[in-house]
């Protein structure tokens, strides 16, 4: 039987069973992306190859401990954002930030498709130097990628990581736990490039 909290309230990822709070084994990183519903873009990144765990939260508002009606009001002006830890030996972040780009449209600001508001815009959340310069790097290089096919400028939000705010516990894993649940993401069918 698959646990989702466990002794001591430690939340445990439905599909890996892995502790989704930390502290996490040394060798591995981390980074929050927004990139619309929380749902599925959780599910792109928890399928990637050498992703120990992913979870779902909020982040880069103005209150403390929203809770996703609080977030659903438009006021606290945080995104719904995925939490990815991973092991750099298998995964290196310029893939992570390829399957962020192409998962969804960052041009859109306040939205994603149907879903309107603060908490669907585009966003990385990022643990350190190297991370927030390739990031900034991969915008501005897909940018131009973009604006050559036509779409408007990327409006990704980049920062270093403030406070994750872990979501509910049944947001957590969603749509592997509601197999017909919805998810929104689209991405632009542009390819984003890591070669220099």
């Amino acid at each position: 039987m698959q646990c989702e909290v466990c002794d001591g309230g430690i939340m445990i990822h439905f599909i890996n069973q892995r502790p989704i709070k930390p502290p996490f084994p040394e060798s591995l990183e981390q980074v929050i992306f927004a990139l619309g519903c929380f749902w599925g873009a959780e599910r792109k990144f928890w399928q990637q190859k050498g992703v120990y765990c992913t979870a779902v939260g909020y982040i880069a508002g103005d209150i403390e401990n929203p809770t996703y009606k609080d977030v659903c009001t438009g006021l606290t002006n945080h995104a719904e954002a995925v939490l990815v830890v991973f092991d750099p030996e298998i995964v290196v972040f310029p893939t992570l930030l390829k399957l962020f780009f192409e998962s969804h449209n960052p041009t859109q600001g306040m939205r994603q498709g149907n879903d309107i508001g603060t908490q669907y815009r585009s966003g990385i959340y990022t643990f350190n130097d190297t991370q927030q310069k390739i990031a900034e790097f991969g915008k501005s290089k897909y940018g131009i990628t973009l604006t050559n096919a036509g779409f408007s400028a990327i409006t990704t939000e980049i920062l270093t990581a403030p406070h994750f705010y872990y979501a509910e516990e049944y947001h957590q894993q969603y749509l592997a736990k509601n197999t017909d649940g919805y998810c929104g993401l689209g991405g632009l069918n542009v390819n984003y490039s890591n070669d220099d």
